[in-house]
């Protein structure tokens, strides 16, 4: 391991470079899900520099004639790699419509269902635009460190993460790709990627520079010159960059305090907030029940649904033990 560690940061990212050529080759897709980020904007260089024209999809709901934030980034990057853009607009209502579609495909309650919701809906308008396959950047925050709580780990812990992360990562992107007919491409979850990530030290993908933290130091440095400020823009939650996020606080007032503490009593269950507790109410009526715990199976404190053995985060109700127990495993 770290073959990679002792080499230039220039040679380490020609390296890059040239892995992700070959991994968005192997991965071909008919569009791209485009959320203006720095992941989906490297694929949509790389797809530009093999010379694919293709499609980019971007979801923004908008409230209060508020554009969501990812909306001028995902324009600018479409534009400068000459993409077909489609953008997805959708409205409050469009988006408690979907939540029952989108639960019962994903078979979730998990509190980050606005970030499934904007996915469901831009893979559903591809499926209506007769698109057959797509390409996400899933993969890119787990091996490369994008998360704000990965940079406050010490290198050693940073790397013992990441590589147990790595055997249990989990993206409601390819279920939700099964569920409409589109297949789900992830350039970043291609072998030689992950082999790559594994390899580099961690002092590659957080850096402080002038007192701020960079996770994925080493993709933003790859590409800075083909995206410009769009390659050190601070990671945020495709539900906060498409909008959907503010779904939240419109869910929370429609439960009272007093309801909120009567159903945790009467489900038993311990929800992490009010909007937890809407999504398992829909839950129960789209899916059902929460499904029992196989044999020899972990079992999730919160909602009893089983848990796969090494898995740390629970996919039926998105509960997540804390984070020291994958580096100290």
């Amino acid at each position: 391991m770290k073959r990679l560690a002792k080499k230039g940061e220039e040679e380490v990212c020609s390296r890059l470079r040239e892995l992700l050529r070959d991994a968005v080759e192997k991965n071909a897709a008919d569009a791209l899900l485009l959320s203006g980020g720095l992941d989906t904007s490297i694929l949509a260089a790389v797809s530009e520099e093999a010379g694919k024209k293709r499609k980019a999809l971007t979801v923004s709901m908008d409230i209060n004639k508020t554009p969501a934030p990812d909306l001028e980034y995902a324009k600018t990057v479409a534009q400068r790699f000459l993409y077909e853009h489609h953008l997805i607009r959708i409205t409050e209502n469009e988006a408690l419509e979907k939540l029952p579609e989108v639960i019962k495909a994903v078979g979730s309650f998990d509190p980050a269902l606005p970030n499934d919701l904007a996915i469901y809906v831009a893979i559903k308008e591809a499926k209506n635009l007769g698109i057959e396959s797509v390409m996400t950047g899933d993969g890119a925050d787990e091996l490369f460190a994008g998360y704000s709580y990965m940079h406050e780990l010490s290198h050693k812990e940073l790397n013992k993460y990441i590589i147990n992360l790595s055997k249990t990562m989990y993206f409601s992107s390819n279920k939700l790709g099964d569920f409409l007919g589109v297949k789900i491409k992830q350039p970043y979850l291609d072998k030689e990627i992950v082999e790559f990530a594994l390899d580099i030290s961690p002092d590659l993908k957080v850096k402080e520079i002038k007192g701020r933290k960079y996770g994925k130091w080493i993709l933003r440095k790859a590409y800075e010159k083909k995206l410009g400020e769009v390659a050190w823009r601070e990671k945020e939650p495709i539900e906060f960059g498409s909008g959907t996020t503010k779904l939240r606080d419109i869910i929370a007032l429609k439960i009272s305090d007093a309801e909120f503490d009567a159903k945790k009593r009467e489900y038993e269950m311990e929800f992490m907030n009010k909007e937890h507790l809407f999504f398992h109410e829909i839950y129960k009526e789209v899916v059902g029940e929460v499904p029992k715990p196989k044999v020899k199976a972990n079992v999730c404190p919160l909602c009893k649904a089983g848990m796969p053995k090494n898995c740390f985060h629970c996919n039926i109700c998105g509960f997540s033990y804390p984070i020291s127990k994958f580096y100290n495993k």
